[in-house]
């Protein structure tokens, strides 16, 4: 494999592309007309314009982008994540078309891109499973029927979904009509498939996900979990490894268990398997992610190992250079999200230029990114800036990094998630690690975020004038003494 196109843009695309490059292989960057002065286009060996802004228009045309890489001469294609990468066409276009994708097999996309489906297989493999109807329904009256088997109260999710679309949590059987019709809506507006299917809705849940890698050879590994419980609309925000509520008993039976998911599948390349863990510590399979995640940087800082890389040489046709025994973690890392979004405003977009952009440096922390200063945050994407990531021997010292790591970003023009960062890293229930899936909604708020950072303020306000005072006292001039010394003219 002597060239790689990457079917991305942003961080995801530059990070690839330093693996690629790193391993003494050619990279081709596409990208659309927001993009032409992007940093993965001018750091590529190669760029190509796909078309106009919108995703539709350029990133999600898996025929052009094809038809690139034959022009160039290109061995492989890495679908990153979000866009193609979970689309088991695009794949097969891929394979079609002579051209190594770097990613799972068609099959394996297709089983677990349908919740049902990947339901089915995994519950054959003795994986835990949610109590629930394992098929896909539109009546109501059965819906009701089902909330009575498993209990109130019950979780609606579209067949097809993902990002927390098409989902709704339901208290009561007198709330499941209207739910359901708006759960079934959505799910026809983001994935063209109103099938929604029904499970018990777990309590107090965290969020604990395991990395699976697997070759060609039948060879499939966990390297770990990945705690992910702190989200704003079902979407991750914080991310750490590993998970600080698992007992080493407790990580092999998920591993294990994330591992027969992917032999189920008969799965190649890097995954992740999602679980639900209950505040009893049972665990429940939720779905498994047939690409690479956001949050992958966390599991390479306590294993030592680039995923990227091995997804390469797994495509490549190399077996795993490790079992199972030769990984163990190393220390805790933590990632932060910083989006262009406004904590203050429910989270919501915010576009416009970077005006400042200084990123923090420094021995442990790591800033995967895409922007630059003077740059324009695009309406038409995934509105994510970088990735900020630290490690530290343990976790205290990886949340103190973090802190370290927030105070030295510097970001003005755009409202970011930075400020909810710290809110979240001060809390005694992160720190502690007594929390769940309801963080967001159990502890914050734009006023407490207001508040804290008028205290803040405050503080520093009040340091300041003894820092002023402190300083004046010590340049106070020396009384005047009288002298007969009289100057010369």
């Amino acid at each position: 494999m002597k060239k790689i196109l990457v079917a991305n843009r942003g961080e995801i695309a530059l990070r690839i592309m330093r693996t690629a490059r790193r391993m003494g292989i050619g990279t081709v960057a596409v990208y659309s007309e927001a993009d032409r002065r992007a940093p993965h286009v001018r750091f590529a060996d190669e760029a190509v314009l796909l078309g106009p802004a919108p995703s539709a228009q350029s990133y999600l045309k898996g025929e052009k982008i094809i038809e690139i890489a034959r022009e160039l001469g290109v061995d492989g294609i890495h679908p990153g994540y979000g866009f193609l990468s979970e689309n088991a066409g695009f794949a097969r276009m891929v394979a079609d078309a002579g051209i190594t994708f770097i990613g799972p097999r068609p099959h394996s996309i297709d089983m677990m891109g349908n919740k049902l489906a990947a339901k089915e297989a995994a519950k054959k493999f003795n994986v835990p499973m949610v109590p629930g109807i394992e098929e896909a329904i539109t009546d109501a009256g059965m819906a009701k029927e089902i909330g009575r088997q498993v209990g109130y109260p019950i979780l609606i999710k579209a067949s097809a979904g993902g990002g927390g679309k098409g989902m709704r949590i339901v208290e009561r059987e007198s709330e499941l009509e209207e739910q359901m019709d708006r759960a079934i809506s959505e799910a026809i507006s983001a994935f063209g498939d109103g099938a929604v299917f029904i499970e018990k809705y777990v309590t107090g849940p965290r969020h604990v996900e395991v990395q699976v890698m697997g070759d060609l050879h039948g060879n499939i590994v966990y390297l770990f979990e990945r705690e992910c419980s702190i989200q704003r609309r079902h979407q991750k925000v914080v991310e750490e490894a590993p998970s600080a509520i698992l007992t080493p008993e407790l990580r092999k039976a998920m591993g294990e268990a994330a591992v027969r998911v992917a032999q189920a599948c008969d799965y190649v390349g890097a995954g992740t398997v999602e679980f639900l863990v209950d505040e009893q510590r049972n665990f429940y399979f939720l779905e498994m992610n047939t690409r690479l995640q956001v949050e992958h940087p966390v599991t390479e800082m306590i294993t030592g190992l680039d995923l990227v890389e091995l997804q390469i040489r797994v495509a490549r046709g190399e077996r795993l250079p490790f079992v199972q025994d030769d990984l163990s973690i190393h220390g805790h890392a933590l990632e932060l999200r910083v989006y262009a979004e406004d904590p203050l405003n429910n989270f919501l977009p915010s576009v416009g230029t970077l005006l400042k952009y200084r990123i923090p440096e420094g021995e442990g922390i790591r800033v995967d990114g895409g922007y630059e200063e003077g740059m324009e945050v695009p309406i038409y994407y995934d509105p994510m800036l970088a990735k900020l990531v630290v490690w530290g021997a343990n976790r205290a010292e990886a949340i103190q990094k973090m802190k370290e790591a927030i105070a030295g970003y510097d970001v003005e023009g755009v409202a970011t998630t930075l400020p909810f960062g710290q809110f979240v890293l001060d809390h005694p229930a992160f720190v502690s690690a007594d929390f769940d899936t309801h963080f967001v909604q159990h502890y914050f708020s734009p006023e407490k975020l207001i508040e804290r950072q008028q205290e803040d303020a405050h503080a520093a306000a009040l340091l300041a004038l003894r820092l002023h005072l402190d300083h004046k006292r010590r340049l106070k001039a020396v009384a005047s003494v009288s002298s007969n010394w009289k100057q010369k003219r």
